[in-house]
């Protein structure tokens, strides 16, 4: 399995990173988690090409990991791509794409697509097979985003295991997803400052040897983080690594 991560700043482009967005690619096939506002840029910077891309899946309904989706569909649209777009995440998803379209391109929520969008919303703790890719949604907040869940999501594809925290404070839901994964991409986002919603380095030291995972990456950091990198003995996301696990 091989991740590239396209982005992994936060909400505010702290240190100049771009939004949340990870490709991931197998044998047969690319996807990518999460799609923030700023992933068309980075798969254009990165030389991504977007009609690679089967599936994307979403954590959260938060524009820094939701928010690429308008200008991923518009783009293919206008490349005329003609492949399969599959789109899954969270309750609320479909109606939520609908009005971000609207909101940034009035009235392209209306537009006949030339290809097939198909948008796939998971249902809570049920493993489910997307386009070959065993997706298990997590349920990390009722509250992070109003009127809909925000998701870690752990992922099984080739013998392998993907886990990722979406934004998440620590909770069980959190352990279950990242248990022993090959990967666990977690977000970092201060150092030890506590925030609702975001997890910081402390608790989540604190609280890995009940994770066990593998290998562990921090994504989603902030100012307060990246200023810390030096003293940081764990492995950091940068925007275009590249890892194989």
């Amino acid at each position: 399995m091989r991740l590239q991560f396209l982005g992994s700043g936060d909400a505010f482009g702290s240190g100049g990173r771009f939004n949340t967005c990870m490709l991931v690619e197998n044998e047969s096939t690319g996807f990518l988690v999460d799609c923030g506002a700023s992933a068309l840029i980075a798969m254009k910077r990165f030389r991504v090409a977007p009609d690679s891309i089967d599936t994307i899946f979403i954590s959260h309904l938060h524009v820094d990991h939701f928010g690429g989706l308008p200008y991923f569909i518009l783009d293919a649209q206008f490349s005329k791509r003609s492949s399969p777009l599959t789109i899954a995440g969270p309750p609320g998803l479909n109606r939520r794409l609908k009005e971000a379209m609207d909101v940034f391109f009035p009235g392209s929520s209306e537009i006949e697509q030339k290809f097939d969008i198909r948008i796939h919303e998971l249902e809570p703790g049920v493993k489910t097979l997307v386009n070959d890719i065993s997706v298990t949604p997590y349920v990390v907040s009722t509250k992070h985003v109003r009127g809909s869940l925000s998701f870690a999501l752990r992922f099984e594809t080739e013998g392998r295991i993907l886990a990722y925290s979406g934004d998440s404070n620590w909770c069980d839901a959190l352990a279950q997803a990242g248990c022993e994964a090959d990967l666990f991409v977690c977000e970092a986002y201060f150092y030890e400052k506590e925030i609702k919603y975001h997890i910081n380095l402390k608790t989540l030291e604190k609280h890995l040897e009940e994770i066990r995972p593998k290998r562990l990456i921090l994504t989603h950091m902030s100012a307060d983080l990246l200023a810390r990198l030096d003293s940081i003995r764990h492995e950091i996301a940068e925007d275009g690594k590249v890892v194989t696990f």
